[in-house]
């Protein structure tokens, strides 16, 4: 028997509109750990950890055509670093309220809000009405979620 995918026919409908995908960092394509690694200097080295699952992700969705994009509060020369190795096209760093990124790449890849695909946190999704959450995320995220369905 012949897998089916659990999504309605709405959802079908809006994800065949999407051309970007845009995410937050820390808790979404990393595990959300943040380590310090201190140096004799008193400065510390930040140490992130990537999930291969949502590289892997990342470069199916590339290959389907859609473009990539990240949003975090954050500044990190791994992230950089790993957002080159996955050929994300925007990397928007220190943008803790994330809104004003938000439209800039919509105005930059020329989409519409409709054509877009983020995962970017209860704050942002309370303020755009919410649309994904990864099967992994929180009750609270996954309920802030239009239409409450989830990738599970």
């Amino acid at each position: 028997m012949a897998w089916t995918p659990k999504t309605s026919p709405a959802l079908n409908e809006r994800a065949a509109k999407i051309k970007v995908v845009i995410m937050d960092v820390d808790g979404t394509i990393t595990d959300g750990s943040v380590t310090l690694l201190s140096q004799p200097d008193g400065s510390a080295i930040e140490i992130k950890t990537f999930d291969a699952h949502d590289g892997q992700g990342m470069t199916l969705g590339r290959t389907a055509g859609l473009r990539m994009a990240v949003i975090t509060g954050r500044e990190s020369a791994a992230l950089r670093r790993r957002m080159k190795e996955m050929g994300v096209e925007f990397v928007y760093e220190k943008q803790p309220q994330k809104i004003a990124a938000f439209e800039e790449i919509l105005k930059k890849a020329n989409v519409e809000e409709d054509e877009v695909a983020y995962l970017l946190g209860l704050p942002f999704m309370a303020h755009k009405g919410g649309t994904l959450a990864a099967a992994r995320a929180g009750d609270g995220l996954l309920r802030g979620c239009r239409g409450g369905e989830s990738s599970q």
